[in-house]
């Protein structure tokens, strides 16, 4: 039998909380949960497969289940025998669409069928879907958002990030990623831009630079007058644009 790994013993490990050794399906190794398993190893264990827990207490295998059989040891507030999930009380639910467990609380949360993902009940209906956008990695650290501890956050246009990524995103710019429409309402800033722009006048041979635009947040194109602050979209009046092609003069310049 292989030596008992990870860390924390009866505290479980960074992960999590919990009062037992998983025994890995694939290598019938001891580790304290399933990502420090596959930290130490070349291979990822199936959480769905384990069926084998040792007590951290009086190192006892036996089938998993909430505590152990002989000293009582609770393995874990919250269990769930289907992910064979141990740890503290957060409120955890299985979502069977999801397949596996979510933070809740569950009255909190709903099941979007489309995004194959539980979101927040403040964006039942209230959000741009798209079609198992949760089985995409993240677009900044690119690892796994469906069954990553960290939570996701939706964007505007429907695309995820993880939640810390997003805070990290947002220090150094405003545009997703993958598809650079805003990740948040930049009403009052394109305003302040406003001001900016009219109190920044262009040098003279700039002054009648007209130049195409394509919009970022909502695909239009315009025909625009050239500033090196930022180009307005006369669609829906967002900054965020790029130039789309040449430039042209005035009939005052040519």
């Amino acid at each position: 039998m292989a030596a008992a790994a990870g860390k924390g013993g009866g505290a479980g490990c960074e992960h999590y909380r919990r009062g037992c050794l998983l025994k890995a399906p694939c290598c019938a190794k001891l580790y304290a949960c399933r990502l420090c398993h596959d930290s130490g190893e070349d291979h990822q264990m199936n959480r769905f497969q384990v069926k084998e827990v040792q007590c951290s207490r009086c190192q006892r295998i036996q089938q998993a289940q909430q505590s152990c059989e002989d000293c009582k040891n609770l393995f874990g507030e919250y269990y769930c025998s289907i992910c064979h999930l141990f740890d503290k009380d957060k409120k955890q639910y299985h979502c069977e669409k999801c397949g596996i467990c979510r933070i809740g609380p569950k009255e909190d949360f709903f099941h979007c069928s489309k995004c194959n993902l539980c979101l927040a009940l403040n964006l039942q209906g209230n959000h741009k879907c798209i079609e198992n956008v949760s089985r995409q990695d993240c677009p900044i650290c690119l690892e796994d958002i469906h069954t990553s501890r960290v939570g996701a956050h939706v964007l505007p246009c429907g695309h995820l990030l993880h939640r810390t990524c997003y805070e990290d995103m947002l220090k150094e710019g405003y545009r997703c990623p993958l598809c650079m429409h805003s990740a948040l309402d930049m009403t009052r800033y394109w305003r302040q831009l406003d001001d900016e722009v009219a109190q920044t006048p262009m040098p003279t041979e700039y002054q009648n630079m007209m130049v195409e635009i394509l919009c970022n947040d909502c695909s239009a194109r315009s025909m625009v007058q050239f500033h090196i602050l930022g180009m307005k979209c006369t669609s829906c009046e967002s900054y965020n644009t790029a130039q789309d092609g040449g430039c042209r003069m005035t009939l005052e310049q040519q």
